[in-house]
């Protein structure tokens, strides 16, 4: 017969199995190599995108640096579009402005004008339509970039409608979320109900406009948000370039 004392051994032999496991998976999880950020899908039309990028700002940027900012402006428009055929052409045109910022940024191209950044949660609507004031009222005479903090699937319609009423076409404008990059390159920042979110960089000049949300309201609501932007966009751009003549709308306002 056995000595039962023995039997504990066998008993502590079968209760280290389970260390052995997790050494093993802390092991795997030392050694497994981190998930490859998500790229644009391979393609005629990503590659002839890519080409051009990389050859436009050769002079400023190595190619790699390039390729990657596309990819990463791609997957950034991508977790939210609902569309993505288009997707590789808002992604150029988002690599271009984040690469412009990051040169203007680091003393590596001159900025040709002031900066202004608009900034609201969604860059759906208040942002959009900031922007469109001071590119038209502005004309040369500034630069103009948008961003969300929580950046929408497109442009909200009605915001759309009411821009439309006065003359000024949101069709080419499309939601992107705020970087770094285009913080940094600002001069003026305008800020729209984005609270702690929405970025603070030492020098700049910032401005907090209390503005609903319009996608919170009706149309009549819409427009009254509409003309209160536009003249707060007017005040702005006096505040910059005192004296200067701003164009008349083209729709103007009943």
């Amino acid at each position: 017969m056995s000595d039962p004392s023995t039997e504990p051994s066998t008993e502590a032999d079968e209760t280290t199995e389970p260390s052995t496991e997790a050494d093993e998976t802390a092991e795997t999880d030392e050694t497994a190599e981190a998930p490859a950020p998500p790229q644009a899908p391979a393609s005629p039309r990503v590659n002839r995108l890519t080409k051009i990028l990389v050859y436009d700002y050769s002079d400023r940027f190595p190619a790699g640096q390039v390729i990657a900012t596309f990819h990463d402006s791609y997957a950034l428009l991508a977790k939210t579009a609902r569309i993505t055929a288009f997707l590789p052409t808002l992604a150029e045109r988002f690599t271009r402005e984040r690469l412009d910022a990051y040169a203007q940024a680091n003393g590596m191209q001159a900025k040709r004008a002031p900066e202004i950044l608009f900034v609201c949660v969604h860059n759906a609507g208040r942002s959009q339509m900031a922007a469109a004031f001071a590119r038209y009222y502005g004309q040369n005479h500034v630069h103009i970039r948008t961003g969300g903090s929580e950046p929408g699937e497109r442009i909200q319609p009605e915001v759309s409608h009411a821009m439309k009423e006065v003359g000024i076409s949101l069709d080419e404008e499309f939601p992107k979320p705020l970087t770094d990059e285009v913080v940094a390159a600002a001069d003026v920042v305008i800020t729209m109900g984005c609270g702690d979110t929405c970025p603070f960089i030492p020098g700049r000049r910032y401005e907090d406009w209390p503005i609903a949300d319009p996608a919170e309201t009706d149309a009549d609501g819409v427009e009254a948000i509409r003309d209160d932007i536009d003249a707060r966009v007017r005040r702005l751009l006096d505040s910059i370039f005192p004296g200067l003549a701003l164009p008349e709308l083209t729709h103007p306002k009943p």
